[in-house]
């Protein structure tokens, strides 16, 4: 991109020049809405000469890079919308929300005190037990699940032979584990 307006009609503003201005540039800092229009040969030379902190103190200057890191958009302190929102709410300090004011939720809880591997935690779901039983009340429970679900035992139903087969998955899992006495 050239920056060179194609429809423009004027005249090269550099004096002594008869070319058309096709190329526009600022007249002054603080006016950055009012241009020269300049042929390339001139406006080229314009922009070599234009210094746009030309005249500025070094205060102002750094002021301005202090602008320019932000964007030139002024930053709030943070707590103000905040604690006026929590206000409306009746709360007068935001981080009241993590004390006596916050949400009672007890999260996930655990149906036992053990810590069990996937495995085995599944294998207890499946015998519909508690994981702080021992092993011999699981041995029971695993029993009376069999007497349920087993063919020679039900009359010959064989409906029910994957659920059979998970239970017997489970004690598997529940007997050689070091988890339960």
């Amino acid at each position: 991109m050239s920056g060179e307006s194609e429809t423009s009609t004027r005249i090269c503003d550099h004096p002594g020049c008869g070319d058309a201005g096709k190329f526009r540039a600022p007249k002054a800092p603080d006016v950055l809405d009012d241009y020269f229009w300049f042929c390339q040969q001139h406006v080229r030379e314009y922009n070599l000469k234009w210094n746009f902190f030309e005249g500025t103190t070094e205060a102002e200057l750094n002021a301005q890079m202090s602008k320019d890191k932000i964007w030139e958009r002024e930053t709030r302190r943070f707590s103000d919308p905040e604690a006026r929102a929590w206000a409306r709410l009746g709360i007068e300090d935001p981080l009241q929300v993590l004390g006596v004011n916050a949400t009672q939720n007890p999260g996930k809880t655990r149906s036992g005190e053990r810590k069990l591997p996937p495995t085995e935690r599944r294998a207890i779901e499946i015998l519909e037990a508690n994981d702080t039983w021992t092993k011999a009340e699981l041995r029971k429970a695993y029993k009376s699940l069999i007497k349920v679900l087993h063919p020679d035992i039900n009359g010959g139903d064989r409906s029910q032979e994957e659920q059979l087969q998970q239970v017997v998955w489970a004690w598997d899992q529940i007997k050689d584990s070091r988890y339960f006495k």
